[in-house]
């Protein structure tokens, strides 16, 4: 995702024609460097659909293991037993159902709540779609979904909206289980255009802003750029702001983590950032909460503050497979 990449020292594709939205892919021309991730992507993919496969096969024989134990059981039990066990069972099963309806209105009214009260608006800007392969748009949809998911377990969301939600992203999405009705704004036109009257409150989050964004506004509308772009658009986010007119802003990550490598956030790991800060009030405690686990140790790091700890970048929705190095950067003083 262009919109939350945190180097800047790669000049590469710098000067990113946007002036043209029907630009095909094909005019852009892969690197070596570039094709080698992108086969690398899709030879995770592969081995994602496989693992995957093997998961849904081994849920598949855990259910029907537990079926045939449920009827020996049955088998071995007198009639009156037989009645205990099914009325047992069904009571489970009736307070099982209870608890998710209830947790369901609860997420209803929570969601409701932050669209009718003003809560934290947050935008994802769909409008790049003609620039990214099918795959990289399915995987966009993938962390469009983490990000509804991830905002509903808040116990105080954000108001979400997408934006620029049309072509092969807008049907992709409507195929979602459920889209229709979610809690959230779909449009079909730019935020610029829906926001028009609001134009002065845009923020987009971008990497190459000089901005850098300390505290997070109420008042204020933040975008964040819905780009699956494997370090081909440098720039095109903050190279669209300026030529809207609006104001941008990047995350302070620079001050708390060090990072290496492949320096991309995903869309949804940008929204989960933002939402628990709205909970925390604290940036260092919102990027150790989002980056994975397994990417470092925040104790190791603190007690050897020049120690790099290395993983796979494999965020909290399972859709990237990264390699990146992630330390924290100790506090002065």
């Amino acid at each position: 995702m262009e919109a939350t990449r945190i180097d800047e020292a790669n000049p590469r594709n710098q000067n990113c024609d946007t002036e043209n939205p029907n630009l095909e892919l094909e005019t852009r021309p892969l690197s070596k460097n570039a094709q080698k991730k992108l086969l690398k992507q899709q030879r995770y993919e592969a081995k994602k659909a496989e693992k995957k496969a093997a998961i849904k096969e081994q849920k598949k024989q855990e259910a029907e293991r537990k079926r045939r134990e449920w009827e020996e059981t049955l088998s071995r039990s007198t009639e009156e037993e037989r009645s205990k066990l099914i009325e047992s069972r069904r009571g489970l099963r009736k307070e099982r159902m209870e608890k998710r309806s209830e947790e369901r209105e609860k997420k209803i009214e929570r969601l409701t709540r932050a669209r009718e009260e003003g809560g934290q608006k947050i935008v994802v800007d769909l409008e790049f779609s003609h620039l990214m392969a099918p795959n990289e748009i399915h995987s966009l949809v993938q962390q469009i979904m983490y990000c509804y998911s991830v905002n509903g377990r808040c116990a105080a969301p954000g108001h979400l909206w997408l934006t620029g939600c049309t072509g092969e992203i807008g049907q992709q999405l409507h195929k979602l289980p459920g889209f229709d009705k979610w809690l959230i704004e779909k449009e079909s036109k730019s935020y610029i255009e829906v926001l028009q009257d609001q134009k002065e409150k845009l923020v987009y989050l971008t990497p190459d802003s000089e901005t850098i964004l300390d505290d997070l506004d109420p008042k204020n509308i933040y975008i964040v750029g819905g780009l699956v772009d494997r370090n081909r658009w440098k720039g095109i986010t903050m190279k669209k702001a300026t030529d809207q007119g609006i104001q941008t802003a990047k995350l302070p990550i620079g001050n708390y983590l060090k990072l290496s490598s492949s320096q991309v956030l995903t869309v949804n790991q940008v929204v989960e950032i933002l939402l628990k800060f709205l909970e925390t009030r604290d940036w260092k405690t919102s990027f150790f909460q989002v980056i994975p686990q397994r990417k470092r140790s925040e104790a190791d790091v603190e007690g050897s503050p020049g120690e790099e700890i290395e993983g796979e970048e494999v965020n909290n929705g399972n859709l990237l497979d990264r390699k990146r190095v992630c330390t924290e950067i100790p506090s002065e003083g």
